[in-house]
């Protein structure tokens, strides 16, 4: 179980990563029937990007971080948090396994390291829940909201997803080494 335990916070750990890096929060939506699309808009943490046709693809870093909307630095922060508490679980899980004897009192033998992996994989699968949940209820938000312009409304990104998944394996992980 400590074995599985470390896999799952180590895909939990590169899927928190790659939700960090990836450009695909928000999707520019085709809705109303307009068919012909030739460019596709990407928003994310660090960046925003124009796919055309397709075929080229242009990304441009946000120019100011003082010009960035409040939630949008918050999420910033959280992430880049929940990543560096990631890999210190994971190594915190590494040493764990490696370490934990058991005796003849207690054949588990748990180690202080696979409870402190434990709960900073729970902590960490909070910190990547809260940007990822709150902006895809933003965009659902927006999406159905008939004051926001049709060229502004968005769609639930990849990156999103990645989010969701990598909190749930985080989540599987550290309630699987606070149980032992």
């Amino acid at each position: 179980l400590q074995i599985t335990a470390l896999i799952l916070g180590g895909v939990g750990m590169v899927g928190t990563l790659a939700a960090t890096v990836m450009p695909q929060w928000r999707v520019s939506a085709y809705i109303d029937g307009n068919v012909v699309v030739f460019e596709t808009i990407w928003e994310g943490l660090w960046m925003d990007c124009i796919s055309q046709l397709g075929l080229r693809l242009q990304c441009k870093f946000y120019d100011s971080v003082l010009a960035l909307p409040p939630p949008l630095e918050a999420f910033r922060a959280l992430m880049c948090i929940a990543v560096v508490l990631s890999v210190l679980s994971f190594l915190m899980a590494i040493a764990g396994v490696k370490y934990t004897q058991g005796t003849k009192e207690d054949p588990q033998g748990t180690s202080i390291f696979i409870l402190a992996a434990g709960v900073a994989f729970l902590l960490t699968g909070a910190l990547v829940l809260i940007p990822v949940s709150w902006t895809g209820g933003s965009i659902i938000r927006d999406f159905y909201d008939p004051e926001v312009p049709v060229p502004l409304k968005r769609e639930l990104g990849a990156a999103l997803y990645v989010g969701w998944v990598s909190t749930a394996l985080l989540i599987t992980a550290g309630a699987m080494y606070c149980h032992f």
